[in-house]
């Protein structure tokens, strides 16, 4: 048996009021059944509207889907951050917890420094680098300036150089090479220890104090230290009577030797004329003699200089 449309079905009774209530039913019908009338019938057109379609193409950038995946998230956030650290009540808090977890770190037991440890330098050494860069321990080691330390501890005249660290067990280690003193040096601000470069080491109170180190005198001997001590060591056969070396004019070097004898070495090539001056007192005993002064200072014309005594016995000698 074929199914009856209830469409088709319901027929009217009569002209009037039968139809109008038919077509109702038949209204009803459609309604529950999903169908409807003509014109919503016709088939919904599938593609997407201008608005859906830009956005569509839009969202297939990946520059847009990186903004909108990362940095918009981020400007919200920013954005939520700066309108609360806009309150300055909001920053005095953070400020606030920031300083206390930074010191509650810097002053944990394994940052602070209980003490300071110093190698390679004399005790009075010692005292001055400690006068010089106080520290009142126990410090945590953030608190610690080591470049200033540094600077203050190389400016003492007897270090040469330092090292500065922070070694296990809160120790600061002050690794330092100190300046050993070669000469005396009597210059316009009295009696100074140099090393072997020239360099300041101390000052000195007495010449007896440090007897055993060369005595260098005149205006810029500093200076040429390296070559006084050359000398020194080429005249070691005049050493038990040598009293010391005199820079003249800044230019050369004068040997004081003991009963006021003087070697006047030239400016050019010294060593040469020391040699010569040591060649000639071996072999005729000639700084044995009554001779004030051995003029080397002209090469093509060396000069004796006797005392009065010697010149008039000479003198007389000459007369008989």
């Amino acid at each position: 048996m074929r199914p009856v449309d209830p469409l088709t079905f319901a027929k009217p009774a009569s002209a009037g009021g039968s139809a109008r209530v038919s077509e109702a039913v038949a209204r009803v019908i459609r309604a529950r059944t999903g169908q409807n009338d003509g014109a919503a019938q016709r088939p919904r057109d599938p593609a997407p509207s201008r608005a859906a379609y830009r956005m569509n193409r839009l969202w297939l950038t990946p520059s847009f889907r990186f903004a909108m995946r990362k940095l918009a998230p981020l400007a919200a956030f920013m954005a939520v951050v700066g309108f609360w650290a806009a309150d300055e009540g909001n920053r005095q808090v953070i400020i606030e917890q920031y300083d206390v977890m930074k010191a509650e770190l810097h002053n944990r037991p394994e940052f602070m420094v209980k003490m300071m440890a110093i190698d390679g330098a004399s005790s009075d050494l010692s005292i001055d680098i400690r006068e010089v860069a106080p520290v009142d321990f126990p410090i945590s080691s953030f608190d610690l300036d080591l470049n200033e330390m540094l600077e203050q501890i190389e400016g003492l005249d007897a270090v040469a150089s330092v090292g500065l660290r922070v070694r296990a067990g809160g120790i600061l280690q002050v690794d330092v090479t100190e300046r050993v003193p070669s000469v005396v040096w009597r210059g316009p601000q009295g009696l100074e220890l140099l090393d072997g470069e020239g360099h300041r080491v101390s000052a000195l109170v007495s010449r007896l104090d440090r007897p055993d180190l060369p005595l260098v005198a005149g205006e810029g001997a500093d200076r040429h230290v390296a070559q006084a001590l050359g000398l020194l060591k080429a005249a070691e056969p005049l050493m038990d009577r040598l009293r010391g070396i005199v820079r003249v004019g800044e230019r050369r070097w004068d040997l004081v030797l003991d009963n006021d004898q003087i070697i006047m070495l030239p400016e050019i090539n010294p060593f040469a004329a020391l040699a010569q001056v040591i060649a000639l007192d071996q072999a005729q005993d000639l700084l044995a003699r009554d001779v004030r002064a051995v003029d080397m200072r002209n090469p093509d014309r060396h000069t004796l200089r006797i005392s009065d005594v010697a010149r008039d016995e000479f003198r007389r000698l000459q007369g008989l």
